[in-house]
Formats: structure tokens, C-alpha cells, sequence
């Protein structure tokens, strides 16, 4: 069975950050790993070149594969920042009408700019999904506890 492509690396999580071009997606970059490390309690993580990772759990497929991802993580792409979140968003709906401007999709929140969301919103979103699942065996698809 294939190895995961993404995988937790040794790489500069700092540097990265750093060598976002975007100035300001750079400091929205910034904010939101430093908002992370306090919501979560963990030292941020490189997880192959572009994701910003935050604790981390196993996934089990039925059909036998397997990986660890991180609990929460994200990523500053050219459109928006992209928010990792392995719970999905079943059971936010009210977190996400007070959040602010943000689209969704099936484990990630689009935030185009951190100064149009609610940072006390934003912080609960991350701590919830950080807590459902950090140092957890979790099989997808399965509602985990």
C-alpha cells in the first residue's frame, strides 16, 4: 500500500511563513498560526510543503489504508487562506453564521481575509475540531465521539 503523499516534515514552519510572496497574506499567515498555537496548545508543523499542521491523529479506511493528518491545520493560498478541518463542518452551522465572510468545502474554511471573520468564531471553530479528533483513531465517514 502507497504512503501518504502529505507527510510531517522537519521544515521551517517560520521560514514558510516567511516566504509567503502576498505581504498581506503573509500577516494573515502569521496571525492565524499564531491564533492556532494558543487555541490548540501545539507547536505548528510543517506537513509536506504548504500546510501548516497543529497536533495530529490517525485515519483508518475501510479499505485498509491509512495516515496520520493534523488535527487542524492550514494553508495561505494565492485565493484565501485554507483552514484544515478533519471533523468536517456538521454541527457548525451556527459557528459559521456568526463567523464572517468565509466559504466552505467538504474539511476546509476559505477565509479570504482574517480582518473580515470573527476571531472569538474562528477561535471556537479551531479549538472544537482540534479537540474531536487530536491523538484520536478516527475512521471517515464514522461520527467520532
Amino acid at each position: 500500500m502507497a504512503e501518504p503523499k502529505t507527510q510531517k516534515t522537519q521544515a521551517s514552519v517560520p521560514d514558510f511563513l516567511g516566504g509567503v510572496a502576498d505581504a498581506s497574506r503573509r500577516d494573515d499567515a502569521q496571525a492565524l498560526c499564531a491564533l492556532m498555537t494558543e487555541e490548540t496548545g501545539e507547536q505548528a508543523a510543517m506537513w509536506g510543503t504548504a500546510i501548516v499542521g497543529f497536533g495530529e491523529y490517525t485515519y483508518h479506511y475501510g479499505s485498509g489504508r491509512q495516515g496520520n493528518w493534523p488535527a487542524v491545520g492550514f494553508s495561505p493560498r494565492k485565493q484565501s487562506l485554507t483552514v484544515y478541518v478533519s471533523t468536517g463542518f456538521d454541527g457548525y452551522g451556527d459557528l459559521l453564521e456568526r463567523l464572517g465572510r468565509h466559504t466552505t468545502g467538504k474539511g476546509c474554511l476559505y477565509l479570504p481575509n482574517l480582518s473580515e471573520v470573527d476571531d472569538a468564531v474562528l477561535r471556537e471553530v479551531i479549538r472544537s475540531a482540534f479537540v474531536a479528533v487530536n491523538g484520536k483513531t478516527i475512521t471517515p465517514g464514522v461520527a467520532t465521539p
